[in-house]
């Protein structure tokens, strides 16, 4: 992976930093937290994770200054970060989620992660970049993914892999703890049971990965046996079948 940094009137509240990753596989940026700069991650053709959620090409992930997040991208060939002083209008209140990319803000990110940008084109992308963000309308959950507790240790592994069957009574023998101890940990962290947990992470994985890849890879991807147990699985969950997704060209 190489990464490759463009910074233009970084002097002034209106400046932009954007780090651009070329990478082939699976991007981990750990556990950060920015203090004095909003981020916004974005992958034309990968899918970011969280312990929130997971966010498709058609998105981004924004991070408000001062919190505290985890992010990796898998599959993609290329990983944006952007880094603001400034929060976009559309954006103002949003600690943390996904939110929608506009094709003009797409176009406008890419050419600024460009070399031989002349500062007054970059800032100028950088405004279009602003008013093409706006607050995603599907759920994303703004939990603070931090901390050691059994419930997020599995978490953190879960949204890496959606797929992985090791079972609960599994990651409490490898957690040396009791499958009780564990399920308590998954209801007070997430208000839910680590099989609820693990079903909603799946299908949520699987709704990002139908923009890029055909049913039947994405079902064995979140750790189905076959498509017509991820299809009845994703109807019930969402009310509609998975094969209305519109896929995106990268």
């Amino acid at each position: 992976m190489r990464c490759e940094e463009y910074a233009y009137g970084l002097g002034s509240p209106g400046g932009i930093l954007v780090l651009a990753y070329r990478c082939a596989g699976r991007v981990d940026f750990g556990e950060r937290r920015e203090d004095f700069l909003h981020q916004l991650y974005w992958s034309p053709d990968g899918v970011l994770s969280t312990v929130g959620g997971f966010v498709a090409p058609r998105e981004a992930l924004w991070v408000r200054r001062a919190v505290t997040h985890e992010v990796a991208v898998a599959g993609g060939q290329a990983v944006y970060r952007v880094c603001l002083r400034e929060v976009p209008p559309a954006l103002v209140g949003l600690r943390t989620g996904a939110v929608s990319v506009s094709p003009e803000a797409a176009r406008a990110l890419v050419s600024i992660a460009s070399a031989g940008v002349a500062e007054a084109d970059a800032l100028a992308a950088r405004e279009r970049l602003m008013a093409g963000l706006a607050a995603s309308t599907h759920e994303f959950v703004d939990h603070h993914a931090v901390g050691a507790g059994f419930a997020m240790t599995i978490a953190r592994a879960l949204t890496r892999d959606p797929g992985d069957p090791t079972l609960l009574d599994e990651w409490a023998a490898r957690l040396h703890a009791s499958v009780k101890t564990v399920q308590r940990d998954f209801e007070r962290e997430f208000g839910m049971s680590y099989s609820r947990w693990r079903t909603l992470t799946r299908l949520r994985a699987a709704r990002a990965l139908l923009e890029l890849h055909p049913v039947h890879q994405v079902a064995s991807r979140v750790g189905y046996a076959t498509s017509s147990a991820f299809v009845a699985a994703f109807a019930k969950e969402f009310g509609h079948t998975p094969g209305g997704r519109v896929r995106v060209r990268p």
